[in-house]
């Protein structure tokens, strides 16, 4: 354990990229990733130019929610591996120069956690007030209106206590109870014995979600013409306004208590995942002051896109209110349709339009997650019903497909099963990735892989893009900004529509080449002709 308070703050400006451990490469073949399998794989990812990986849960668990409902915090489930296994990924990581950052599930637990086992057994018994247990109304009906995501109400009725407990997610998916300064103990003790490892940072999953209202007060219901953000209309959890089940204010004291922790270890990073009706207010909050999360992200840039006035919006409304937060940004991620789908619907060329979805991504203020086959360009899966593994899915098909389709395996090649496994993976590989396997597009150099790698790597030369603080310039068709750093002034033009644009530029701009994406624009003085999908870099 380190105890320097000095930090080379390697986080900011990182890009991450995100790996879905149950999808990434089968190294025992039984048709499930393993953490083996990603160590095989780390050369490949450090070839990406990235900077560090984000592993989604591999702890013990039930899997009724694919890790997400951890029954033991301080083990890796077998199906994974062991934890010596992690213990040599870690090394090996660092050794390529990567960083670590594994999910934390801090919410709430699987009901199979031993917490639970003895919470539920009685009203006195040491552990009975550790997660949220409350009394039926006079009518036996659940507390009050709240809404579980994945369907149906947030409570549970538990006949050993005669009282429900509270779950956000599935109802073997207890929530903790953070007003009890236990169980935040507990959890403090549960990430220091990952710090104790070696690992670099944190993903913290529905990092907004840890405290509810103790008043237990009905939410109410979405206005008309209003609109939430936390989930799909088909979802009756949109339809109400989250005022007492989430973002409670007392959630700011706990991460400062974890930063507090995070920050005896030294160069440690932390991104939140924050899910609200504020998304971009929360995250200015979590983020600001050097207390509390290093980074966070929001699903402002995960959900559906309109054209580039939006994103526009999104960030500027984030600029007005984030101070010295950082955000970390992404497009692609385990719980939404890839972008090139999302986002392309069919429209664009998807080379063309991946490529130039990546130089916006990293181009923008803050760190970037990239996740998993976003460098092979790879499109939303379709996985069939009887294929469907996403609880979250099955419950609300076929309105809402659920996270199946951008949770498949990788294709290594173009081979049965994508060079992922010799048995029948645990999801489907879907026929239209394999010409996009990475095999397929390392001997291609116009391929979507080999322009990651370039770019990443022209990025990382360019300081105003890692660290500098970002101006927008109103072009209603092109998104066009400063990036200002104290060693770099670099102009961005970003052309994310198939037609040509023609934008005006400041005095003694100089393009920067070397990034592969402005092939066909033409720059005569102050006048910049941009080709579909292109970029430009120009230095003052």
């Amino acid at each position: 354990m380190s105890t320097s308070t000095t930090t080379k703050e390697w986080w900011r400006g990182a890009v991450i990229y995100q790996i879905y451990p149950r999808s990434y490469y089968d190294a025992n073949n039984d048709g499930i990733g393993d953490l083996a399998g990603i160590q095989q794989k780390l050369p490949y990812i450090a070839s990406l130019g990235v900077d560090g990986i984000w592993l989604s849960p591999f702890f013990k668990s039930p899997m009724k929610d694919f890790g997400y409902d951890v029954s033991d915090y301080r083990d890796v489930d077998p199906m994974f591996g062991t934890v010596a296994d992690f213990k040599n990924l870690v090394r090996q990581a660092h050794d390529l120069g990567l960083k670590v950052m594994i999910d934390q599930v801090l919410s709430h637990t699987s009901d199979e956690h031993d917490w639970f086992t003895e919470s539920r057994s009685s009203k006195d018994n040491p552990k009975a007030d550790w997660y949220v247990w409350a009394d039926p109304k006079p009518d036996g009906t659940p507390p009050n209106n709240w809404l579980s995501i994945f369907g149906g109400a947030a409570w549970q009725f538990d006949s050993r206590r005669r009282q429900y407990y509270m779950h956000n997610f599935l109802v073997s998916q207890p929530d903790l109870n953070f007003h009890n300064p236990e169980v935040r103990q507990a959890l403090l003790e549960e990430v220091k014995f990952w710090l104790d490892l070696g690992v670099d940072g944190f993903r913290l999953d529905t990092v907004n979600f840890y405290f509810h209202s103790q008043g237990l007060e009905n939410n109410p219901p979405v206005g008309e013409g209003e609109k939430t953000k936390g989930a799909p209309e088909v979802n009756p959890y949109s339809m109400q306004k989250h005022l007492y089940d989430l973002s409670q204010p007392e959630n700011l004291g706990f991460l400062k208590e974890l930063r507090g922790l995070l920050d005896q270890y030294g160069d440690i990073g932390t991104v939140g995942e924050i899910g609200d009706d504020e998304p971009l207010k929360i995250m200015a909050q979590y983020t600001s002051g050097g207390d509390k999360l290093h980074m966070a992200y929001t699903f402002d840039l995960l959900n559906v896109f309109n054209q580039p006035s939006y994103v526009r919006d999104v960030i500027q409304s984030l600029e007005a209110s984030v101070g010295d937060g950082w955000p970390c940004w992404a497009l692609s991620n385990h719980d939404v349709v890839r972008h090139v789908t999302r986002w392309g619907k069919g429209e664009h060329p998807p080379l063309a339009y991946g490529k130039i979805l990546l130089a916006m991504l990293t181009s923008l203020r803050g760190s970037v997650c990239l996740y998993q086959g976003e460098e092979l360009g790879l499109p939303e899966a379709d996985v069939p019903f009887e294929a469907l593994q996403d609880p979250y899915g099955i419950e609300f098909w076929p309105e809402f497909k659920g996270r199946d389709g951008c949770r498949t395996p990788i294709p290594w090649r173009n081979t049965e099963h994508g060079g992922f496994s010799s048995e029948q993976p645990w999801l489907p590989v879907d026929s239209k990735h394999l010409p996009l396997a990475v095999a397929e597009q390392e001997v291609d150099e116009q391929s979507m892989l080999h322009q990651y790698r370039r770019f990443l790597a022209w990025r990382k030369q360019q300081p105003a893009l890692i660290t500098g603080d970002i101006e927008f310039i109103d072009q209603s068709d092109v998104l066009l900004f400063w990036r200002r750093a104290d060693s770099q002034q670099l102009l961005v033009a970003i052309n994310l529509t198939g037609e040509q644009q023609t934008v005006s530029l400041p005095q003694s701009i100089n393009a920067v080449t070397g990034h592969g994406l402005d092939a066909g624009n033409q720059q005569q003085g102050e006048v910049l002709t941009l080709a579909p999908y292109s970029a430009f870099y120009g230095e003052r």
